[in-house]
């Protein structure tokens, strides 16, 4: 007898696209209702993660969606049993002695629907689907938890014919996300009989946006030995702003005109990756807590990024070893063959734009006609992190190499 391998194609495809902002309010780092449980374990893993993925590549940008790689990896445990089951929730920060199962679903499901429905000034729009092979069944228990935690659609498809299939996922994602995301990173190695898929589109605007007429040209350092021109946006104006007294970097804090906030980190040359190591909550709830608004001539690159991700190896660093062995037990899902994750990929993008609420070259007032402006120009490897802010979930994370 012939036995073929399944394989289950985890597949975490996000794309965000966003541009900025600044408000008067000070980021809140403390989570607030039925998810505050999740708010903490989420930021810590955010933070595992990007500074897992930003390790193994040097020299390279980095851009991923936290919240959605949670999410997905909390659906699939549904599907998960014994030992993968636990070192899935394990691996995501959960103590499953403090927590209870349900919990953590009822806390993602809360939580999705806040991302989805908490800011109408914001365009959010996120979802999961399970593409599967016409030939497999899945447990009406699966199918039934995934709808109700995580709006999961459950689509039939034939894997055999691997090209429509292809079209078919990427023609769902483009539905979904009216267009916005309509070329996925696709790519078979090996049969597979699932996919999982999990997409983010998000974009704002800047309550403070750039004018587009001050963009010029410039000089943006690589490394030492390297140099690219780029698009430099440029705004004078009142900015959150600290110059941090413990690390050795600069940043501004600029809000989204609904619930967002972003931070631009601007290390010290050749000190990002020290930064980088000092993230955490209670980097962020002291810079939040530290900004003060200055008078900032802001000079910022306009980034157009994109790339995939593998998880794979960071995943079993990061504890979540089943994945990748075939100890896996995904028998929640189905029963007919043995599934086994072949690939843990994460897409991601990134564009900085100049667009805001208001109308471009509307004039600004300076109140301190006395003082000299900061001068805070991003022409170096740089940080950007994207907060959701009365969940204070990890919507993007990035580093910035390249913006080339």
């Amino acid at each position: 007898m012939l036995l073929l391998p399944y394989t289950c194609l985890l597949w975490l495809s996000t794309t965000g696209l966003w541009t900025v902002h600044a408000k008067d309010a000070s980021a809140d780092v403390s989570p607030r209702g039925p998810h505050r449980n999740l708010a903490p374990n989420n930021v810590d893993f955010a933070f595992s993660l990007y500074k897992y993925l930003v390790a193994s590549t040097p020299g390279k940008n980095v851009f991923i969606s936290p919240v959605s790689i949670s999410m997905v990896l909390a659906m699939l445990s549904l599907g998960a049993r014994g030992d993968t089951r636990a070192q899935i929730l394990q691996g995501l920060g959960f103590n499953l002695s403090e927590i209870s199962e349900a919990e953590i679903h009822q806390s993602f499901r809360h939580l999705h629907r806040l991302l989805g429905e908490s800011d109408t000034s914001l365009e959010m729009t996120m979802g999961s689907a399970l593409f599967l092979d016409h030939s497999l069944e899945l447990p009406e228990l699966f199918l039934a938890d995934t709808r109700r935690y995580y709006e999961l659609e459950a689509l039939k498809t034939d894997f055999q014919d691997w090209a429509r299939t292809d079209r078919q996922i990427k023609e769902h994602i483009k539905n979904k996300t009216q267009g916005k995301i309509s070329d996925l990173f696709m790519e078979l190695d090996g049969p597979a009989s699932l996919i999982l898929v999990n997409y983010i589109f998000f974009t704002g605007t800047w309550a403070q946006p750039f004018d587009p007429e001050s963009t010029r040209e410039g000089d943006f350092h690589v490394n030492a030995d390297r140099v690219v021109t780029v698009p430099m946006m440029f705004q004078s104006s009142a900015i959150k702003y600290l110059d941090d007294p413990e690390l050795p970097c600069q940043l501004v804090q600029l809000d989204y005109t609904g619930n967002g906030t972003a931070f631009l980190i601007l290390p010290d040359e050749g000190e990002i990756d020290t930064v980088i190591t000092a993230l955490s909550r209670d980097t962020i709830q002291r810079w939040s807590t530290s900004l003060n608004s200055s008078w900032v001539d802001l000079y910022v690159p306009k980034v157009s990024l994109s790339g995939a991700h593998d998880l794979r190896g960071i995943m079993a660093d990061m504890g979540i070893a089943d994945l990748l062995n075939n100890q896996t037990d995904f028998s929640g899902i189905t029963q007919e063959a043995r599934l086994e994750v072949s690939k843990v990929v994460h897409e991601a993008g990134l564009q900085l734009e100049e667009k805001g609420v208001k109308a471009a070259g509307a004039p600004r007032v300076r109140q301190d006609e006395g003082a000299e402006p900061r001068t805070l120009r991003f022409d170096r490897p740089f940080v950007v992190m994207v907060f959701d802010n009365f969940t204070w979930s990890s919507l993007f994370l990035g580093k910035v190499v390249n913006p080339s």
